[in-house]
Order: structure tokens, then C-alpha cells, then sequence
């Protein structure tokens, strides 16, 4: 006899995904007092607090492990279903939560997945979050594979290298003359405007530090990577651009570099669940695949 009905683990599934009880509900078709039964018994078996009762629904730190086994637990069904040739649930392909970081997402990941949704048949949940910080999404088991630049695996999960994926600090030609006319000592740059992406965005700060030593003076935030990017060439600021995304603007002189000969290299890892999955094997091959030829080697 086992300790979870599937029934309970599907609602912890639904109620993260969709952040209330109603939407859980609406989702299983039952009614929200059946979730909170659902969840309540959960809480007993477990003899700890599973859900936090907030807007959106947050789950404890008992709650994270039920929920990493949730998933493990649907993606076995899934992986059993293909074998069978059996027809998962009408109108509910499996869902493969993955984690990316944002350049990765905005220049070769979504290449890497074309095409296996209709193949596989399921659908894809991407969570965007800093390369530093998706293994926290592996550990909560929110995700059950990531792109990460933390290369030590989170516990149940293995990793790969993928690459490394390159850097360059770029501006507008009108920019650098603004900011630093040649000859200019790269001290300067620090007083220059820069565009980052968010308050977690450190990329910038660590490349100045190293770079001249100093701290930028003045930040513009642009949390999206084609309007990061978009922002440097409009003229914001400077910023640390991937070579995908700079190397064409740089060859037709819409962007200069501003530190020729110091690239910011950011190896970039595959961590996934340790589990005998087809689905999650063709999943990471793909990625692998991509990757091979996106970043450098």
C-alpha cells in the first residue's frame, strides 16, 4: 500500500502549477473542498505542513520533496504510457518542466526543442531564471531538468557540460565616443551607463570588477533579453551581449566592443533527474545536440 494516492499527488501537481485551490479544482474536475481534503490527508500521512494557504499557493519544505516525487511519478506514468502506445489523458499531453536561463532561452534553447513537442507529445513549462540560480528550481522539484552554470549535481540528479557561451561588452559606436574616446583608460567604463538585466544580474558588476576594478556608477534594468539587447543598440548603455546576439551588429559596426581581448566566458551545465526516462532521454539528447553546435566547445 502506498504512503500517496496518485489522485493526491496529481492535486499537489495542480496546485502548483495552477496557484489556488479553485484553479486545482477546476483543473481535476473535482471540487476545491475535494483538494483540501486531498491536501489534508497528504499533511497527515506526511505529519507535516505541505501547502502554505497563500496567493499563490507555496509549498514548505515538506511540500518540495512530495512535489519532486510527484513529478518523478508522472513522468514514469508518461515514459509507461509511450511504451504501451497508450494514449495519455484527452486534452493533457505531459507536461516537461524545464528551467533556462534567459540568453539561452532567447538565442538556441527553444531551437533545441522545436519540434519534440509534437514528437513526444507532450507540452513544455519553461521557468526563466539566472543560470546561478536554476538548480534551486531541481531542488525544489519544480523543474526536472535545467541549464545551469553550477556544475556540482543536486542530489537524485546528474549533470553534463554543454558549452560555454561567450560574452562580449558592446555599445554603439556614438556611445563609446561618448563615454570612451579612444585612448580612454578602461576605468572609464565604470562611470559609463550600463544595462542590466534584473537586480539579480551580476554578470556586469563581476566583468567591471575584474575588468577595471570598480563599481558602475549608473544602471538602466531591462528584464528581458531581446529588449536587453535592444537597449544596447539603441543607445542606454553598454552591456554584456552573447556572441549570438552581438556578432553579426558587431561585424556591420552597429556595436563596437569596448574590451577587445576580454570575453566573459560562462560554461553552461545540464542537470536532470537520475531516473531511466525515454522522455527525458530524448529531451536531453536534444539539448545536447543543440548545444554542440550554439556553444563553444
Amino acid at each position: 500500500m502506498h504512503l500517496f494516492s496518485l489522485d493526491q499527488l496529481d492535486t499537489l501537481l495542480a496546485l502548483v502549477d495552477t496557484g489556488s485551490f479553485d484553479a486545482a479544482a477546476a483543473r481535476l474536475h473535482v471540487t476545491p473542498s475535494a483538494v483540501s481534503q486531498r491536501v489534508k490527508a497528504m499533511e497527515q500521512a506526511s505529519g507535516r505542513v505541505v501547502v502554505r494557504r497563500t496567493s499563490p499557493v507555496t509549498l514548505t519544505e515538506a511540500g518540495d520533496v512530495l512535489l519532486r516525487y510527484a513529478r518523478q511519478v508522472d513522468l514514469l506514468e508518461a515514459d509507461t504510457l509511450r511504451t504501451l502506445r497508450v494514449d495519455s489523458e484527452p486534452g493533457r499531453p505531459f507536461q516537461v518542466s524545464l528551467a533556462v536561463n534567459a540568453d539561452s532561452l532567447a538565442t538556441w534553447f527553444l531551437d533545441a526543442l522545436a519540434g519534440l513537442g509534437e514528437s513526444l507529445g507532450v507540452v513544455f513549462d519553461l521557468h526563466r531564471e539566472d543560470q546561478e540560480r536554476t538548480t534551486a528550481l531541481l531542488r525544489a522539484g519544480t523543474v526536472i531538468a535545467a541549464v545551469t552554470s553550477t556544475r556540482e549535481a543536486v542530489q537524485g540528479c546528474v549533470t553534463e557540460p554543454l558549452g560555454v557561451m561567450r560574452y562580449r561588452a558592446v555599445s554603439t559606436p556614438a556611445f563609446r565616443e561618448r563615454w570612451m574616446p579612444r585612448g580612454s583608460a578602461p576605468v572609464t567604463l565604470a562611470h559609463a551607463p550600463v544595462v542590466t538585466f534584473d537586480r539579480n544580474d551580476d554578470l556586469q558588476a563581476a566583468f567591471l570588477q575584474e575588468y577595471c576594478g570598480r563599481s558602475a556608477t549608473a544602471s538602466h534594468y531591462v528584464p528581458t533579453s531581446a529588449d536587453f539587447a535592444r537597449a544596447i543598440t539603441l543607445g542606454f548603455g553598454w552591456g554584456l551581449l552573447p556572441e549570438q546576439q552581438c556578432l553579426e551588429p558587431l561585424s556591420e559596426d552597429v556595436l563596437v566592443e569596448l574590451a577587445p581581448g576580454h570575453p566573459v566566458d560562462v560554461p553552461l551545465y545540464w542537470q536532470r533527474w537520475n531516473l531511466a526516462s525515454p522522455l527525458l532521454d530524448a529531451v536531453s539528447a536534444a539539448v545536447r545536440d543543440r548545444a554542440a553546435i550554439e556553444l563553444r566547445q
